[in-house]
């Protein structure tokens, strides 16, 4: 009813027949010009312009016995201003217009605001389709039993009086010999007035017969009635005495009409305000949740306008709202996506409503970015138009991360070559075409000499660059189809495809070592580097990948025992002697833990005395399954696992202990000596490991002799100095073992706090024979005796040499003319029979 009749509109039910005056016109021609045109009301102009209104029911306002209707212009009695509705305004919008301003006419206008008609509040009504309500109404209810009733003998003027005292439309009039009863109505007043001899007795006036109806019947019978007959009023008769008891009005039911209309469009606008609260407060918390989102959204019309973007959209764009609204999508276009793309975009879109996807788009500041987008298209139920929501983040550094993933997955994040992973798998695919095809192909593994030092001394960012600049050169003389890889450190690795025999590996890794004969360029210094290489060919060497590459491995340690910067093609017997070093590996941690190492001691002799000076500890390994084995085999490998460290801790606490033992048995040692690696200087803690032995055992550090040769000054020369400063403050004594050999800077004899000078017995064993060493020989040790250094000379075997030695005014000798190593129960009797001697 309501929710239908409210699609009705003004100009579904309006009335076109608007009747208007100028406001000079006199009251008696506007009510003969309403007559003629039987209408209610009439419309007042002043200057073309409508100003007011004038009904039918203003005539009983009138005073009718002070005015002249020929004179009185129809301007002075009308009702001002006159309100207006638009065509195209619904019916329930007219009804609470109407019901706010309690009037009852409407002034009709068109969109250009000119008059089209009028609307009345009877004529929404009667367009309500409200007549089933009336069913269930009564006369009794609604009829006027006030009515007032004139004799029909009365002026016409006392009925006038009656209409406008009692606000009443109408009145009754009672005819006594006729029985009869009559009506005078508004409509009646206003055209009688226009007779000159208006002032008629009130029966000439009425109309008559009148039809009733009983209380009882429904006001859906009386509005049918008076539809029926076009008459706007019935006499209400009793039922029981068939007296007139009551005047019921066609106003009288329209009004009832109008209440059941009001109450039940109160109810609907009660509804609609809680709906439109709720939408409201929907609409709020939608705004609060877009403006509040991370992510950019962005709502356009079909056409593509942009009409509302969120913060967020500007905090990932760039761009504004005063930027954007209005223009389109396109602002953002970054041109990586062609015509078929948006295409594809916008038919998913058609089909589904809805398309989700990775799409490159273009910030304000020009920057390329990549977003996750999702667009709905949002059909309003209101209206034909259609909206898009567009929603997005920013996933850029997500896809570079993505992208940093997968390349460090299979390739090396610091020189950009493939990793153990991607080299196995191309490798595998290289065999598979190799057995496919007959065809030969090997891995060649390359390893750093000393990369270690770089990495010490220089720094890592300098051992960076060095294996970056050395995978740059590599990859220079790589055949297409090969493979260069980093497996880890400073180990590469390649896989040769065109392999027709052994000459092309060899041929091969000669130009990789030429590659190593221009030095590095590291910024700040230039350094030499050198690699050590070793191949494997299939299948000659291995049919698998794991065959293939440990023997490469095995390959390139034997070219690091022969020396370092050189090659070597895998030779089976390498393999034997591959596991013979690994079985040492392996044995090696046992062997400190299970106390397999001890301790052998050699005197020295003082050349000038001839006597016992001091003693060298020397570090031996029984093994019980490999027997003894030399230190020129387990110290480089105590170095090479990172445990040099540890033993040189085990060797300086078995030697204080050894201090302490000899001095409850009243053995008396001015100096012991302990050899101490290079790598402890760096990377261990000698000074704390000393002193707390010293503690230990109570000793004084003017006891003990630390020997150190020239490598171990050379990766970092001002740690050493530091460290051999702070063990002169503990009394240490510092000797530099086997001077002669390795570097001989030199400058290290005045910079370092160096005692003792020990000369190599590569130099003693050919004295005094031999020209040129015995000259070196006497220059050392003149040289050591102008710095005030105590010379010592290792290796001496034999009399010629001990005698050439004493005139040269060396201070001691160590050797096995006086005494080779002697386990700790053989040097107890040694000491006895040389202090019986002495």
């Amino acid at each position: 009813m309501i929710g239908d009749s409210r699609q009705l509109k003004i100009k579904d039910v309006f009335s076109t027949s608007l009747l208007s005056c100028d406001e000079s016109t006199s009251l008696y021609d506007a009510l003969v010009n309403m007559r003629q045109h039987s209408v209610s009301s009439i419309f007042i102009t002043q200057d073309g312009e409508i100003t007011g209104i004038w009904t039918e029911s203003d005539c009983v306002k009138l005073d009718l016995k002070h005015i002249h209707l020929t004179e009185l212009p129809i301007g002075e009695v009308m009702t001002s201003p006159v309100h207006d509705i638009l065509l195209d305004k619904t019916l329930s919008e007219a009804t609470i217009k109407l019901h706010q301003l309690g009037i009852r006419h409407l002034l009709v206008i068109d969109s250009k605001n000119e008059p089209a008609g009028v609307v009345s509040l009877s004529d929404i009504v009667r367009n309500q389709g409200l007549d089933h309500y009336l069913h269930f109404r009564p006369i009794a209810d609604h009829y006027d039993s006030n009515v007032s009733v004139l004799d029909s003998q009365q002026c016409i003027s006392d009925a006038i009086e009656i209409m406008r005292r009692d606000k009443t439309t109408a009145v009754l009039v009672h005819h006594t010999d006729l029985q009869e009863y009559g009506i005078i109505t508004q409509r009646d007043i206003a055209y009688a007035i226009l007779d000159p001899q208006w002032q008629m007795p009130c029966w000439q006036l009425a109309s008559y017969p009148m039809l009733s109806m009983t209380p009882e019947e429904s006001l859906f019978d009386a509005y049918r009635m008076m539809t029926a007959k076009s008459i706007r009023h019935l006499v209400v008769r009793d039922t029981v005495s068939n007296e007139v008891i009551g005047l019921l009005a066609l106003k009288n039911v329209l009004t009832e009409i109008e209440t059941a209309y009001c109450s039940e469009l109160e109810n609907v606008l009660a509804q609609r305000d809680i709906a439109l609260r709720k939408s409201e407060k929907n609409l709020y918390l939608a705004n609060r949740i877009i403006d509040a989102s991370l992510d950019g959204i962005m709502i356009t019309r079909g056409s593509g306008e942009i009409i509302q973007i969120n913060p967020a959209f500007s905090a990932l764009t760039g761009y504004q709202d005063y930027e954007v609204i209005g223009q389109t999508p396109s602002i953002l276009s970054s041109g990586l996506h062609d015509e078929n793309y948006y295409n594809r975009m916008w038919e998913a879109l058609r089909e589904k409503g809805v398309w989700q996807g990775e799409i490159c788009n273009k910030k304000k500041s020009g920057d390329i970015y990549v977003e996750w987008l999702t667009i709905i298209e949002i059909n309003d139920p209101y209206s034909d138009e259609t909206l898009y929501a567009a929603i997005f983040s920013d996933i850029t550094e997500r896809k570079n991360a993505e992208e940093k993933i997968a390349r460090l997955a299979y390739f090396d994040e610091l020189t950009g070559l493939p990793n153990r992973r991607l080299f196995y798998d191309r490798l595998s695919m290289a065999l598979a075409s190799a057995h496919r095809d007959q065809h030969k192909i090997s891995v060649m593994f390359i390893d750093l000499d000393r990369f270690k030092e770089v990495n010490d001394t220089l720094g890592h960012s300098a051992g960076d660059k060095l294996l970056t600049q050395v995978s740059e050169r590599i990859k220079s003389i790589l055949n297409e189809g090969d493979t260069l890889a980093r497996l880890g450190g400073d180990e590469f690795v390649v896989l040769l495809t065109e392999v027709v025999d052994v000459d092309s590996v060899v041929n091969f890794a000669d130009k990789l070592l030429l590659q190593f004969n221009k030095s590095f360029d590291l910024g700040n210094i230039c350094v030499a580097a050198t690699a050590s290489l070793g191949a494997s060919i299939y299948p000659d060497d291995g049919l698998d990948s794991e065959s293939l590459l440990k023997h490469a491995d095995v390959a390139m340690y034997r070219s690091k025992e022969l020396g370092r910067n050189s090659f070597q093609m895998y030779k089976a017997s390498m393999n034997a002697r591959s596991l013979e070093r690994l079985s040492m590996q392996s044995r090696f941690q046992s062997a400190l833990e299970n106390g397999e190492f001890e301790l052998y001691f050699q005197p020295l002799k003082c050349l000038v005395s001839s006597r016992l000076t001091s003693l060298e500890c020397l570090l031996r390994w029984h093994d019980p399954n490999l027997g003894m084995i030399s230190p020129a085999q387990f110290i480089p490998l105590a170095e090479e696992l990172g445990l040099i460290v540890k033993l040189d801790e085990w060797v300086i606490d078995r030697a204080c202990a050894q201090l302490a033992h000899w001095r409850k048995a009243n053995i008396e040692i001015r100096h012991l000596a302990i050899n101490i690696s290079a790598q402890h200087l760096t990377q261990g803690d000698l000074v704390s490991t000393l002193r707390y032995a010293l503690g230990k055992y109570n000793l004084s550090g003017t006891q003990i002799e630390l020997e150190l040769t020239e490598c171990s000054f050379v990766s970092n020369f001002q740690r050493a100095k530091a460290v051999l400063t702070e063990l002169k403050t503990m009394g240490v004594s510092i000797a530099l073992d086997d001077f002669g050999t390795g570097y001989s800077a030199l400058s290290y004899l005045t910079k370092l706090p160096i005692d003792i000078l020990k000369i190599d017995p590569s130099f003693i064993a050919k004295i005094p024979d031999e020209y040129g060493n015995s000259e070196i020989v006497s220059a050392i040790i003149a040289m050591a005796k102008a710095l005030k250094l105590h010379v010592v000379a290792e290796g001496v075997e034999k009399q010629e040499q001990m005698r050439f030695l004493q005139k040269l005014g060396c201070h001691a000798m160590q050797g096995y003319l006086y005494c080779k190593p002697l386990t700790q129960a053989a040097w107890y009797e040694f000491y006895q029979a040389e202090k019986l001697t002495s």
